[in-house]
């Protein structure tokens, strides 16, 4: 289908690789920057985004389909928003993001963001739409990250705009 995007199977995949490939390939990134191919890179983005928008996996590795009203640019708009807030970690558990440490400072942004604080995780969190508990239990992060695919991203001193 593509070339930066060939080997996703949900929008969760297609998510993680542009992060990726955007602190990677952005200009600003002076070791491996190109602005031709982030052009590129994001032109592709957006059409594996609107392939996969409702493809999603379980953590039990099955695939199943949820529509979502997300576009592409909603979410390179929140990624490229989260990747200025210094000193914290931005994580894509499943279909969630999650936002950790130092996270005082962004407190007023993230509420902005539609965020919610989960006290018990100490932890940011966004998810769009609703969410529904699973049988009434409440998870660790650590159980969170062994259910699902995670991909973690550690915000550096100079942030890269998407």
């Amino acid at each position: 289908m593509t070339r930066y995007f060939n080997n996703c199977e949900t929008l969760e995949e297609v998510k993680a690789r542009f992060h990726k490939l955007a602190k990677e390939l952005h200009p600003d990134n002076t070791a491996t920057g190109d602005a031709a191919k982030f052009r590129e890179m994001y032109k592709e983005y957006q059409e594996a985004f609107n392939t996969y928008k409702n493809i999603h996996k379980n953590h039990e590795g099955k695939t199943y389909t949820k529509e979502t009203n997300e576009t592409p640019e909603q979410f390179a708009d929140l990624i490229r928003t989260l990747t200025r807030f210094n000193g914290c970690t931005v994580e894509l558990i499943g279909s969630w993001i999650w936002v950790s440490g130092n996270t005082k400072d962004y407190k007023d942004q993230l509420k902005e963001l539609k965020f919610k604080y989960s006290g018990k995780k100490q932890a940011w969190y966004f998810h769009e739409g609703e969410y529904h508990k699973r049988n009434g239990k409440v998870y660790n992060m650590e159980d969170l990250r062994n259910m699902w695919d995670t991909t973690r991203y550690e915000n550096e001193q100079k942030a890269i705009e998407a």
